[in-house]
């Protein structure tokens, strides 16, 4: 890019909008207007394209958000491990002293799916207590 020659192009602006830039291009260590909007044109080019828009974030903000998705991702991964773990180990139990016919197993599972989604995930043992006990 430093070798390429600039070209000189017409650009029209409203007051306001040259005021603003007048301002803020000292603010962006910038020494000359020209210079801003060469860095917004850019900054703007690379907003629109999607695929490129990874250029314009500081490459220490990219780090660590992908740093604090990948933790993440492996924390939920061990903690569905040990979820399945207990459930493997409580339907062992369960199974070992029940008695349930096929029909009844798929009635409860289908009662287990709708109770599962109705309460988004957040079923507790009491109310399966109660309604095994058929409170």
């Amino acid at each position: 890019m430093p070798q390429e020659k600039k070209q000189r192009i017409p650009v029209w602006f409203y007051p306001d909008t040259t005021e603003m830039i007048d301002k803020l291009f000292p603010e962006d260590n910038c020494k000359s207007r020209s210079e801003f909007l060469e860095k917004a044109a850019r900054f703007y080019c690379g907003y629109i394209s999607a695929d490129k828009a990874v250029q314009f974030l500081p490459a220490a903000l990219v780090s660590s958000v992908s740093a604090a998705v990948q933790s993440s991702e492996n924390r939920m991964a061990r903690l569905m491990f040990k979820l399945a773990v207990e459930m493997s180990m409580m339907m062992n139990v369960v199974a070992a002293g029940a008695d349930l016919d096929e029909v009844n197993l798929q009635r409860l599972r289908g009662k287990c799916v709708d109770d599962v989604k109705r309460s988004i995930g957040t079923v507790n043992f009491d109310d399966i207590l109660r309604y095994q006990r058929g409170e």
